[in-house]
């Protein structure tokens, strides 16, 4: 390309409609690579076209920052509900925090922030707050303590749901716990070993247990044993999720919670302390009439688990943030005279 010494701007290099920049590939043939790269790792695209894996990254790295682009000067269009949720990309703790439109008929990945911080979430406020606040509605989180205090400084607005899912995952978590301890016990008392391969009888819905499964959770039911105690206390809390009335649900857990904390399995009791100081926040599930839950927050955390996968040594941010957008946040895409097919 021709090069141009002007007196005022100094050496320019002249600009062609094909590429982009000093960029070694043409426009269509990043966009070639970057749709090849949804179906593919980028390892596998790189092999298939003759390319190095710089070139693919660097490929879908354009496809993504022109996405975003376009689809902030096109405007997201009414957002009425969020869910907010952190994965794991790396060993050691390192997480990032997602940020969804879960409304019908638009769902996708909208925001990615490194870490789990309140730092991390006002991000997507300072650089979204103005485009949604006007129009949310639900905000549905987990009860991570960071996301609850920036939601409440920054969309006080919304009626901010608890996740169904992450509530009945602490207390599994919990029952997994006084199973583990009991048996542990029992083993060193020299009892008979009762509680094995129980696990999945104690954690898994009773629709969804096998017929093995079935037969050993009723072997366990006239055993008076912590971790039936345990289980019998979250199957009896399902019932909260039935209620249509705030007020009959929270006289409900109220009682729930004063049984539990009776129960002397203290991560029963860790729980229902939880429970008692989210109440509120646990009630607004019938404000929202069971309409709005983060089902797709879970279903969209485990494409990027599939994602962070999928694309083997992601060792830095960057890319891990560019293979997310990629793949989950439908962007638009260019329009080129000639599209390879």
């Amino acid at each position: 390309m021709r090069r141009v010494n002007c007196s005022e701007c100094g050496v320019k290099v002249e600009r062609v409609p094909w590429a982009e920049g000093k960029h070694r590939l043409t426009k269509a043939y990043c966009w070639f690579l970057a749709r090849w790269a949804k179906r593919l790792s980028w390892k596998e695209v790189a092999d298939a076209f003759g390319t190095s894996w710089e070139a693919v990254f660097r490929s879908v790295e354009y496809a993504v920052m022109w996405g975003l682009v376009a689809r902030r000067m096109a405007g997201l269009g009414e957002v009425r509900a969020i869910g907010v949720d952190e994965i794991q990309w790396q060993r050691g703790h390192r997480y990032l925090t997602l940020v969804y439109p879960i409304d019908d008929g638009c769902r996708r990945l909208l925001w990615i922030g490194c870490d789990r911080t309140e730092k991390s979430l006002h991000g997507f406020f300072d650089l979204y707050g103005e485009l949604v606040n006007g129009t949310l509605k639900y905000v549905c989180s987990d009860m991570w303590k960071p996301y609850l205090k920036v939601l409440r400084e920054r969309a006080g607005q919304a009626v901010h749901i608890l996740d169904r899912y992450h509530v009945m995952a602490m207390m599994n978590k919990a029952i997994d716990k006084v199973r583990a301890d009991e048996a542990r016990r029992m083993k060193a008392d020299g009892y008979e070993p009762v509680l094995k391969h129980s696990r999945w009888c104690l954690l898994k819905r009773r629709s969804n247990l096998t017929n093995k499964q079935t037969v050993k959770l009723s072997e366990l039911m006239p055993y008076n044993l912590q971790s039936v105690r345990a289980y019998l206390l979250r199957e009896d809390f399902q019932r909260f999720w039935l209620y249509r009335s705030p007020v009959w649900a929270s006289r409900f857990l109220r009682e729930w919670c004063t049984r539990t904390m009776r129960s002397k399995l203290e991560p029963m009791k860790k729980v229902a302390k939880s429970l008692r100081v989210h109440h509120d926040l646990l009630l607004n599930w019938f404000d929202a009439k069971g309409a709005i839950s983060s089902a797709v927050v879970e279903g969209f955390n485990n494409k990027a688990k599939l994602t962070t996968r999928k694309a083997y040594g992601f060792r830095t941010y960057r890319a891990a943030e560019i293979a997310l957008y990629h793949n989950l946040a439908d962007l638009p895409e260019s329009n080129l005279t000639h599209r390879f097919c």
